[in-house]
């Protein structure tokens, strides 16, 4: 007589969300226990834009003023206090902070990339990423006088590293 062996499924690992109790309750994440590592993370996002508002943006006539240069600023700024925005991410003294510009030959958007960088036991992409959402904002805030059909997009992380120092 053949015996049938029953086998269960496979499990599924259920994700756990890092930022919940056991209460399902927010909490921050107790990173202490880990080691300092060499982190950078990059995030990518766009604006797009009327060619003309591109053009008076190129030729340095907002009103406002130079809207890359104060973007820029703000980016990093942002990146700096992305501890007091987003309320279960960690403070961090961030080592590096870069934000670039790109306008594609299509000539309808703002390519904004951001890098952040720390030594810590924590990683740095909700700094990149706050850094490129508001360079974004920025430039829209900047250009809403001329420009009306302005769309922020396409915001996410690129690429996040660590390793040991």
């Amino acid at each position: 007589m053949d015996r049938l062996t029953k086998t269960s499924p496979p499990k599924t690992v259920k994700p756990k969300l890092t930022h919940l109790d056991a209460r399902g309750e927010a909490s921050m994440v107790d990173v202490s226990h880990k080691p300092a590592m060499d982190r950078v993370a990059v995030a990518e996002g766009a604006i797009y834009l009327q060619a003309a508002t591109l053009k008076l943006i190129s030729a340095n006539k907002i009103a406002k003023g130079n809207v890359l240069a104060t973007a820029r600023l703000a980016g990093i700024m942002a990146a700096k206090k992305t501890g007091d925005l987003i309320p279960l991410c960690h403070p961090l003294p961030i080592t590096h902070c870069e934000v670039l510009f790109e306008i594609p030959s299509q000539n309808d958007r703002i390519v904004i990339r951001a890098s952040s960088r720390i030594i810590a036991p924590t990683g740095v992409e909700m700094e990149a990423l706050t850094a490129v959402s508001v360079a974004a904002l920025t430039i829209y805030d900047m250009c809403k006088a001329v420009d009306k059909q302005m769309k922020i997009s396409d915001i996410r992380l690129v690429s996040k590293t660590k390793k040991e120092v």
